[in-house]
């Protein structure tokens, strides 16, 4: 199959792993194409990089509508106008809702700054460095309604040096999460393709 699947990307934020996404789609052969990035905040540095690119991009945030459900399905429409057929949160910063979860399972990806199933929610490596633990890491995982518990696509080991702290360490899984996403997003869309 030569064609490509359509992805939107969810940011909150500068998207460091949106633009590795955007970044790998120009590869020949790459399986995926972006469509569309979409911000619940209007000033992420994410989406000047995205139109830079002359991607679509569209803001959606939570004030703007009568509660969580709504602004999902405000998200949901606007994937659909832009034909999306998968969907990578890259830093986008908010839970969402279990209805928007359930209507993209399957397609529906994030990266995560730990090794799941340890350190689910915020301040992973801290909590690494405060456990002790001799190695950290990174997750792309499929997203369900529960936080951070959806199917493993893939993960990357990183070590934990004597003398990190928390700011190292992430920057040091960040190098590895930019290789990873594209890598299991590409990874998971063959794999559906060869079940169909």
């Amino acid at each position: 199959m030569t064609d490509r699947a359509s992805v939107a990307i969810l940011i909150s934020g500068r998207g460091s792993n949106m633009q590795s996404l955007v970044r790998a789609t120009q590869v020949p052969g790459f399986p995926a194409r972006i469509v569309g990035v979409i911000s619940n905040k209007p000033d992420a540095a994410g989406l000047d990089f995205a139109r830079s690119l002359g991607l679509p991009t569209a803001v959606v945030q939570l004030k703007s509508h009568p509660d969580k459900d709504a602004a999902d399905a405000a998200i949901t429409r606007q994937l659909e106008d832009w034909g999306a057929e998968w969907v990578c949160l890259a830093g986008f910063m908010r839970v969402l809702s279990a209805g928007f979860t359930r209507r993209w399972q399957g397609r529906l990806l994030n990266i995560h700054p730990s090794l799941l199933p340890k350190y689910k929610g915020l301040d992973t490596h801290q909590r690494a460095l405060d456990a002790g633990d001799t190695e950290h890491g990174c997750t792309v995982h499929q997203v369900i309604p529960e936080l951070d518990e959806g199917p493993v696509i893939s993960q990357v080991r990183v070590p934990i040096f004597p003398g990190d702290d928390a700011e190292t360490l992430a920057a040091r899984v960040l190098i590895e999460e930019h290789k990873l996403y594209p890598a299991a997003l590409a990874k998971a869309i063959r794999e559906s393709r060869s079940g169909d």
